[in-house]
């Protein structure tokens, strides 16, 4: 995995533990400067793979956006906690009137999907701007989480979802947030409404897309719900 250390990083680490003429100082300065060169790897990986995107004709989605979400599904992926390689990115710093949802192939860096997708009624109108892991708060929940099993409810095929941030989104599945279709999340309601609808804290797609996206993404996959107004901190809020 790309956040191991390189063997060549490791050579230079062990070296610094057998000169003696290092003081810990000098030790603390050589481990930092390790990982900067590990963190630069990583970003130059990042920027590879945004860079050999298939589009599929899609709009991409932002470098800084799709670089949050990628950091999270390598590690995610590592420690064993999703097991495809498909990502589902959402960004909730777009309005609700764009396609602010793509489903990703990362096997072949091909953007499957590229979808319109709904956030809950309490987050905002047409911008969201307020979130929450609170039952019945109508909101939705930022963050990464792992995709469960599909199963039948009132908006027909829908996919339940395991929040994995500690106090962010941990609330999810007993929320009963899902990644569902509805009627609501279509260009005809945005003419007849100027935005688009919203659910109760759901991720909700077009029903046209919902049995194909749910079919690509179920059964551990990674989503990432993103927004500005939170940085990037999920291994230290990873459910353990």
């Amino acid at each position: 995995m790309i956040y191991k250390i390189y063997p060549l990083l490791v050579v230079m680490l062990l070296s610094f533990g057998k000169d003696s003429n290092n003081t810990p100082e000098t030790k603390k300065t050589a481990i930092k400067t390790i990982a900067k060169v590990e963190k630069l790897t990583v970003e130059a990986k990042i920027e590879s793979v945004y860079n050999t995107l298939n589009s599929n004709n899609f709009k991409l989605p932002e470098l800084k956006t799709f670089s949050e979400a990628l950091k999270g599904f390598y590690l995610l992926k590592e420690r064993g906690i999703i097991q495809k390689n498909i990502l589902t990115l959402i960004d909730f710093s777009l309005s609700s009137n764009a396609k602010r949802l793509w489903v990703i192939d990362l096997t072949t860096n091909t953007i499957l999907f590229n979808s319109l997708v709904a956030h809950g009624r309490n987050t905002g109108e047409e911008f969201a701007s307020a979130f929450s892991n609170s039952n019945s708060s109508f909101k939705s929940s930022l963050g990464f989480y792992a995709t469960g099993e599909i199963y039948r409810g009132k908006h027909g095929a829908s996919l339940r979802l395991d929040g994995l941030e500690n106090g962010v989104n941990d609330n999810a599945r007993e929320r009963g947030v899902v990644m569902h279709g509805a009627d609501y999340v279509s260009e005809s309601f945005i003419r007849g409404n100027k935005r688009l609808g919203r659910s109760q804290g759901c991720p909700a797609i077009p029903m046209e897309l919902t049995d194909e996206i749910i079919q690509v993404i179920k059964d551990k996959s990674c989503l990432y719900i993103y927004h500005p107004s939170r940085s990037f901190a999920m291994e230290e809020k990873l459910i353990s």
